[in-house]
């Protein structure tokens, strides 16, 4: 029997803006969601509970308070065409909340995105060159490396954690992007966050892993994060790294 949980708003969030190839929300089968008040939204997970075996979420606030939240997300529209859903664009996933988010190369290229989200700096993990904040050092920090065994991203970790930390005192909101957001942007995330609160790679790993479901740092990345876990911590905590995966 599946279990009745609490879901915060960051977490609705972040599960519309899943992608794999395309928007999780394009699959049928992939979320539902009923508008219920409090009262009625327990009683019914609780029936659905019996149907299934994933928990069933109940979100803290109810709808009003998540559509103020996140009010870019409100659509009049009902019906949608094929092409249209082929087309849809989701939003980076949010780490911090409203501060920090993690996206892609074409998420950072969009003016729809940077506006609704209040993009204030980048910082772009990628080969590419944005449009966004060009020749301007203190919004935008291009960290040029290829996504290959032989890159070098570890040599940037002090840099771009600086980097956050000063927007992040200056009320910033960064976006941190690579051309798919799945291994050199979500290092350099996990190696903020190890930074940030002085954990292990492994929870910090976990922890991107539950915002973006498809995160996955190469190996070479993965023994620059242990590297830089022994920095942080004084000594390497992190063992088994199949489990990470």
């Amino acid at each position: 029997m599946a279990e009745l949980v609490m879901c915060e708003p960051i977490e609705l969030y972040n599960i519309l803006n899943q992608v794999t190839k395309l928007s999780r929300l394009i699959e049928p089968n992939y979320l539902c969601l009923l508008g219920l008040l409090l009262g009625p939204a327990i009683e019914c997970g609780k029936v659905l509970k019996e149907f299934t075996s994933h928990p069933v979420a109940i979100l803290r606030g109810g709808y009003e308070c998540f559509s103020a939240m996140y009010h870019f997300l409100r659509t009049q529209k009902i019906i949608w065409m094929p092409q249209e859903l082929d087309a849809y664009q989701p939003y980076p996933v949010e780490i911090l909340f409203r501060r920090v988010y993690l996206g892609t190369f074409s998420q950072a290229c969009d003016p729809k995105i940077q506006k609704d989200l209040k993009i204030s700096a980048h910082i772009n993990v990628s080969m590419e060159e944005g449009p966004f904040f060009v020749g301007d050092p203190n919004k935008l920090l291009h960290i040029c490396v290829e996504d290959s065994l032989e890159a070098n991203l570890s040599s940037f970790f002090r840099h771009l954690c600086h980097f956050i930390d000063v927007h992040l005192e200056l009320g910033s909101v960064i976006l941190v992007f690579s051309k798919l957001g799945i291994s050199r942007s979500s290092t350099a995330i996990i190696a903020y966050l190890m930074h940030q609160r002085e954990q292990t790679l492994k929870r910090s790993w976990t922890y991107v892993k539950k915002c973006k479901s498809n995160v996955c740092p190469n190996r070479a990345f993965v023994n620059q994060l242990l590297q830089w876990e022994e920095i942080i911590l004084g000594g390497l905590v992190t063992g088994n790294l199949d489990q990470l995966y």
